[in-house]
């Protein structure tokens, strides 16, 4: 129980709450207030927060009282801006927008002559406002009575002996020199007959001398006394006379504040600059006619930049942001809107222009579309990836299948623009999708940016479909019939090289390069030439690279004869009359198997002679390599007149030697093998017909096939033949005449003749399928291509 009684005494001693945080003291000069940075604890805005110790400063309490009441009452855009108050016996705070004292930029000497002109002719507006329509004096203004809010706008304080001309019983008659430093600025005539005189003069006399010297002290730095009213030291030449009449001894001869904004108000006077026309303007731009917004736009784009930058961003964007989202703008005022956001932060800018631009994108009016997308270079680096990437394409993609074709170009070169802050998903899916639509565009314009746009883009294609998609596209436009898309796919074609693979280079792409070669205009056959070129020399170079053949190396073996196989080079005169004799004699052989005779007349059956294969060629058959070809002719010519049918089981046959080669392994048909080839090469091209019935039978034993990797001794076997045929030597008989159990048969019937060439098995012609290859080029990137 006694906790609680302590704890409500403590809440009742500490008085009413206060949402605000106390942060840094703020110098300002002499005053009965001290002026605070604060924070306001619910949202973590800025504010500040005037605060007076009753205890340490009794005296001047009615002072701070009288500037409590007159700030709650007193609502002008000139005057500072209160957010909440409080009072209690021993303190009073009033929290109010963030302001900084004028003196800090007066000191500093920061404030351009257009700025001091611009926030002389808002203090004069309020001081006006004060005076006429609040029928009251200020009484102490003065440089340390004007603060700066956030934009820059400057705004009235120091209201501690602000009192209403009715009230005889007013603060500034009693109180009015408590307030501090106030001798100095104290106008002459109250300086000899004291406050009370103000009710002899008119009661605006007092303002006008005061709004004098701060004019004074603004361009100069300070105003030290009454001594110095009147002195045109600093002051625009054009502000002299009203500066003059502004500061007069006599009261009743001075001009009223009202009095001398209307003097500069007029053409070519002190206050008719762009500036101050652009403030009037900015509060009234949503009633403005569409003319009158033109101007007032026009006006701004214009301004130099020496004006406040604070001012454009708190007051002016805002104000421009709306009219662009809501009172009709227009592209103009997006226009002025970059221009002003180029001197923002990062963070000002996401916070006060990127949730605006993000709407903006969903927008309907084609105007605007093109204004923003115009624009996009100027913010592009500010906008965060995943705001580009989720939010801003998806609302720019209609924009590619826009009916206006404006739309769609400057929808396509944006995405040079944007295309860093894509998602690789993005790129190579949606994306590519909206590319291929621009590429079938019925402007050739269009047709021939998406070609130039895919050049540039490529490094950022994935690495799997690039080279697909990149000659797919790039080879529809060689033939688009517009000159400018040609030239353009050719020059993208040069400028990408890189990213394909030397078998597209040399299958994919030159073959479409060369029709440009002889196009109808030179722009384009000048370009060929050089796409060309750069594919040539890339071939070229991964040529270069290359084996020169990737046949496995010959094997030879030792002391064995050349075996046929592929021709070399230096035999390349001879092969084909090789090739031409090989085929002879296997036709001339299909007649059945030649046998030879032994010394004793026996004839020597095939298979006895392919078991004993010679590895070493005869010395002596190699002297009768000398021999004339024509004497195995003469031998052919020799050759028995009636020629015995061919034998049905015969494998070698014409029908056999052309039919294509069994998966099974044919020693007998295979190019190179020598293993039905006797010592004298007389059944090189034999097949192993039935077997001879001899009155001996010997068991057969399998051929080893003799491959010794090299060419067959053509020379060797010719000579042997000649040999055979000559005077002693054995001349062999076809088969069918030789002795079988002592008699001569003296044909081949008792065998099955084979049919004719024309009753064999057809040659079945393989057919070719002349259709071009289907390729997949436009599979993954759009239907378009």
């Amino acid at each position: 129980m006694d906790f609680l009684k302590s704890a409500v005494a403590s809440a009742i001693a500490q008085g009413p709450p206060f949402p605000y945080t106390f942060g840094d003291k703020v110098d300002i000069d002499a005053s009965i207030w001290t002026l605070y940075n604060g924070t306001r604890r619910a949202d973590g805005s800025n504010c500040s927060i005037f605060s007076f110790d009753i205890t340490a400063n009794k005296a001047r309490l009615p002072l701070a009282k009288n500037a409590l009441k007159k700030l709650r009452t007193m609502r002008h855009p000139g005057v500072i801006r209160v957010l909440d108050t409080v009072e209690t016996d021993t303190y009073i705070y009033i929290a109010t927008e963030r302001v900084v004292p004028l003196r800090w930029h007066v000191k500093r000497k920061s404030l351009s002559p257009e700025t001091i002109k611009w926030g002389l002719y808002s203090v004069a507006r309020t001081v006006k406002f004060i005076n006429d329509e609040g029928s009251s004096i200020h009484g102490s203004l003065r440089v340390a009575s004007i603060y700066t809010s956030e934009s820059g706008e400057w705004k009235l304080g120091g209201f501690e002996i602000l009192s209403n001309v009715k009230d005889d019983e007013a603060v500034i008659y009693t109180y009015g020199s408590l307030v501090p430093d106030s001798a100095r600025y104290t106008p002459p005539e109250l300086a000899r007959s004291g406050w009370d005189a103000i009710k002899k003069s008119p009661h605006s006399a007092v303002d006008a001398y005061n709004f004098g010297t701060t004019i004074f002290e603004v361009f100069n730095g300070d105003f030290m006394g009454g001594d110095q009213a009147g002195q045109t030291k600093g002051i625009p030449p054009s502000m002299h006379a009203g500066y003059k009449r502004l500061v007069n001894a006599n009261p009743k001869a001075r001009i009223t504040v009202g009095a001398f904004l209307e003097q500069g108000r007029r053409s070519g006077g002190f206050f008719d600059s762009s500036l101050i026309k652009l403030t009037e303007g900015i509060d009234n731009l949503g009633v403005k006619s569409e003319t009158e917004r033109e101007e007032f736009l026009e006006d701004l784009d214009q301004l130099t930049d020496d004006f406040p930058e604070d001012f454009f961003k708190m007051k002016i964007l805002p104000e421009l942001l709306k009219s662009v989202e809501f009172g009709g703008g227009g592209p103009k005022a997006f226009g002025v809107v970059m221009k002003i956001s180029t001197k923002l932060t990062n963070e000002d800018f996401e916070a006060r222009v990127q949730p605006v631009v993000i709407r903006l994108f969903g927008n309907p009016d084609r105007a605007i579309r093109v204004c923003l997308l115009d624009n996009l270079p100027l913010m592009i680096d500010r906008l965060p990836q995943k705001v580009v990437n989720d939010k801003i394409f998806p609302q720019m993609v209609s924009g590619f299948t826009d009916v206006a074709p404006v739309v769609r170009e400057q929808t396509l070169k944006s995405v040079l623009v944007i295309i860093n802050k894509l998602s690789d998903r993005t790129i190579n899916g949606e994306l590519l999708k909206y590319l291929a639509k621009t590429a079938n565009d019925e402007q050739p314009g269009i047709r021939t940016n998406t070609t130039i746009c895919l050049g540039k883009i490529a490094k950022n294609l994935g690495a799997s479909s690039r080279a697909k998609v990149l000659i797919a596209a790039f080879t529809r436009s060689l033939r688009d019939p517009f000159v400018h898309a040609r030239n353009a796919a050719l020059m993208a074609l040069a400028a990408t090289s890189e990213y394909f693979t030397e078998e597209d280079c040399a299958t994919r792409i030159l073959p479409v390069i060369c029709p440009s070669l002889i196009d109808k205009e030179k722009l384009v056959r000048d370009q060929a030439n050089k796409a060309m070129e750069v594919y040539l020399q890339r071939i070229r170079k991964a040529a270069a690279a290359m084996p020169d053949t990737v046949q496995p190396p010959p094997q030879t073996t030792e002391g064995a004869g050349p075996r046929m196989s592929t021709p070399q080079p230096s035999e390349a005169s001879s092969w084909a009359g090789w090739a031409i004799s090989s085929f002879t004699n296997k036709l001339s052989a299909a007649s059945g198997e030649m046998q030879t005779s032994t010394s004793n007349g026996t004839p020597t059956p095939a298979s006895q002679r392919a078991i004993s294969p010679s590895p070493v060629p005869d010395p002596g058959r190699r002297v009768a390599s000398s021999s004339s070809a024509s004497a195995l002719h003469r031998q052919a010519v020799k050759s028995p007149s009636p020629a015995p049918p061919l034998s049905r089981n015969s494998s070698t046959s014409a029908a056999e030697y052309f039919k294509d080669p069994e998966p099974a392994d044919d020693d007998g048909d295979a190019w190179g093998d020598m293993g039905d080839m006797d010592d004298d090469g007389n059944a090189f091209f034999d097949a192993s017909s039935e077997p001879a019935k001899t009155a001996k039978k010997e068991p057969a034993t399998p051929s080893q096939p003799f491959d010794d990797g090299s060419e067959p001794d053509f020379a060797g076997w010719l000579a042997a033949q000649a040999k055979k045929s000559g005077p002693g030597g054995s001349k062999p008989l076809p088969k069918g005449l030789t002795k079988t159990n002592g008699k001569t048969a003296t044909t081949a019937t008792t065998k099955k003749p084979l049919p004719s060439r024309a009753a064999s098995k057809p040659v079945v012609a393989k057919k070719i399928d002349m259709k071009p290859k289907e390729t997949d080029d436009d599979d993954g990137w759009g239907d378009g291509w």
